[in-house]
């Protein structure tokens, strides 16, 4: 009796216990090194806390200092403190654990998207907690101070500083984030450079009202939010340029390729926001003719058949010997060479009559990156049919 194919060979998806056990494991690491962390910075969170208020202590007046006005919070405050800089400073490794799981389902060219991206989000992100202390906050608590009225003494709780505080870091790292947003945006195809240039005095307007909405009721402090957010926009729109300017010598370069010749370098053109659409997207970017109509048009089911008839025939033969050697699968005869662009087309037309949809276009997408013009004609007519069942 031959051995059972697993899910790999045959194409389909992985069970979903298997993506759960995977998660399971990956959420046990990071807590693991968040804990670890959080281990190493306990015995230091009185002073990380005397660290973080060191802003506001400096402005308070001769004689003012800080106070707990409930019973554990000289405790509990430190405490909290050190578990979120624990957060924070693992986050390398937590956002390493988030990629490792969701890699394997990604492209090349996807990959090699996401990787600076990731990157350069966590470096946005403390570039953000960093702007905050170092700038926002002396400037913020000089004027709290100053604006204090007469006969009041300003004596702040560290509960509710420590509050005020770490909702100015996430707001500010969440701020530094729009570079990488305006991005995506672009590259999903969702927008333009030139639409968010035009919409740019929309944009003025609506950081500052963020500014208000996320800071003290502060002129200062809400200019100091939103002015950033505004240029950090704009450096999005540049970095979307360069994105899109990038795109159009990937076309030019195609385009001058010899017929019938694959692109070194094909245009990429991610982030479809439906199935039909990622289809379109992949026939358009290893094929520049993919919306002639003159160069392709659906094929009936009579004549998609008689197109892999003719691949079988020609170039994986079946032989009697060969068939009772390796019998059939639940997919139909498969050639020795699985990973074969013709034996790909075969597997994903038998997933498409057992309803594997998803395992379907994993494969056809496959084709579409490694087959000849025949082959991804035939794979866009299976994925038209399947985007019109």
């Amino acid at each position: 009796m031959p051995p059972a194919k697993q899910p790999d060979e045959l194409g389909a998806e992985q069970p979903f216990v298997s993506h759960l056990i995977e998660l399971r494991d990956r959420l046990i690491r990071m807590a693991i090194a968040i804990l670890l962390i959080f281990l190493l910075l306990f015995p230091f969170a009185n002073e990380i806390y005397g660290f973080v208020a060191a802003p506001l202590m400096a402005k308070l007046p001769d004689g003012n200092t800080m106070i707990a006005t409930q019973v554990a919070a000289p405790f509990l405050t430190p405490f909290k403190l050190a578990l979120v800089a624990a957060v924070f400073l693992s986050m390398p490794y937590l956002l390493y654990q988030f990629w490792g799981f969701v890699a394997p389902g990604l492209y090349t060219h996807e990959k090699r998207l996401a990787t600076p991206l990731l990157l350069s989000s966590i470096l946005l992100f403390y570039m953000g907690i960093v702007f905050a202390y170092f700038a926002v906050f002396p400037l913020v608590f000089g004027f709290l101070a100053a604006s204090t009225p007469a006969g009041v003494a300003m004596m702040t709780d560290i509960s509710a500083y420590l509050d005020f505080v770490l909702t100015l870091f996430f707001a500010f790292g969440i701020a530094f984030e729009i570079p990488i947003a305006t991005f995506l945006l672009v590259a999903v195809g969702v927008t333009t450079p030139a639409d968010l240039a035009r919409i740019r005095p929309y944009v003025i307007v609506g950081v500052f009202i963020v500014g208000m909405l996320l800071t003290p009721p502060d002129v200062i402090s809400q200019t100091l939010l939103a002015v950033p957010m505004w240029l950090l926009y704009e450096v999005g729109i540049v970095a979307s340029k360069i994105l899109v300017r990038r795109r159009g010598q990937g076309s030019e370069d195609e385009a001058d390729a010899a017929p019938g010749e694959p692109s070194a370098t094909p245009p990429h053109r991610p982030g479809a926001t439906s199935a039909k659409t990622a289809a379109a997207e992949v026939g358009r970017d290893l094929d520049p003719h993919f919306d002639d109509p003159d160069r392709w048009r659906p094929l009936t089911e009579e004549e998609m058949d008689e197109e892999l008839d003719r691949m079988e025939s020609e170039d994986l033969p079946q032989t009697p010997a060969a068939s009772s050697a390796h019998p059939a699968t639940p997919l139909g005869p498969l050639s020795e060479d699985i990973n074969s662009v013709e034996a790909k087309l075969r597997r994903a037309n038998r997933l498409r009559e057992l309803g594997s949809v998803f395992a379907a276009r994993t494969v056809l997408y496959e084709v579409l990156e490694e087959g000849d013009d025949d082959q991804r004609r035939v794979a866009r007519n299976i994925l038209h049919q399947l985007d019109e069942a």
